[in-house]
């Protein structure tokens, strides 16, 4: 997800990505402990997204 794309989002619709993508995350910990991923990289891009998310929702309920 690029910045942009999130700053155009509501703050409802990153509070409800964000909880889908912490979701996503924890399912694909639980697979990767249990059968390696072929592509790891996933689990550091979703980190990412997450913490992206949380830093832009953070600047939207700070203007308000």
């Amino acid at each position: 997800m690029k910045a942009s794309e999130a700053r155009d989002m509501s703050v409802a619709d990153l509070r409800d990505r964000i909880a889908a993508e912490k979701s996503n995350l924890d399912t694909m910990k639980i697979n990767h402990t249990i059968s390696p991923l072929e592509d790891t990289s996933k689990i550091r891009k979703t980190r990412k997204d997450i913490a992206l998310m949380i830093t832009i929702l953070a600047e939207k309920e700070r203007q308000n």
